[in-house]
């Protein structure tokens, strides 16, 4: 992907931010955060399959996914509350591994235009600790979310072929 994830996670702090860009305008991109339908084909690691149990997307609204293998091994659920949704602009939510009780990240995601008609995506996750922190870097988290995002450019630029 000619768009890389750019994710630093300073030492001993309890924040990770990362940057991505996009081939699309950035109202696409908070479309395929916002809706649950695209939403649950690009999200994660690739080699899993997401099934939503509720997703809305808008100021108080919740959220529920479970993601598995498609082996049908584990299951990995994970859920949260939307406490600010602005339109094509951010997106204000807590997110929570259901295997890791009382370890809730807040998360912030802002969607920024740029010329030619790309966008930017600029995140933030506040976690309860510098060791919580850790551990979810330890998953993995960022090879997943790269392949998460990756995901997402093949699926908005297979819908923009189709326009």
């Amino acid at each position: 992907m000619s768009n890389a994830l750019h994710l630093t996670a300073p030492e001993g702090s309890l924040l990770v931010d990362y940057v991505r860009e996009f081939d699309v305008p950035a109202a696409e991109l908070f479309r395929a955060h916002a809706d649950p339908e695209l939403f649950r084909r690009w999200i994660g690691p690739r080699g899993l399959e997401t099934r939503i149990d509720a997703y809305d997307c808008r100021d108080g609204g919740t959220f529920r996914f479970v993601q598995r293998g498609q082996d049908g091994g584990d299951e990995y659920a994970f859920r949260g509350v939307f406490h600010t949704v602005r339109e094509n602009e951010l997106v204000v939510q807590t997110f929570e591994y259901e295997g890791w009780p009382d370890v809730v990240t807040l998360e912030y995601s802002r969607f920024e235009d740029l010329p030619g008609g790309r966008s930017r995506l600029t995140g933030r996750s506040v976690h309860p600790s510098p060791e919580a922190r850790e551990r979810y870097l330890a998953t993995g988290m960022e090879s997943g979310m790269a392949q998460g995002y990756d995901q997402l450019e093949e699926l908005l630029a297979a819908r923009a072929a189709h326009r």
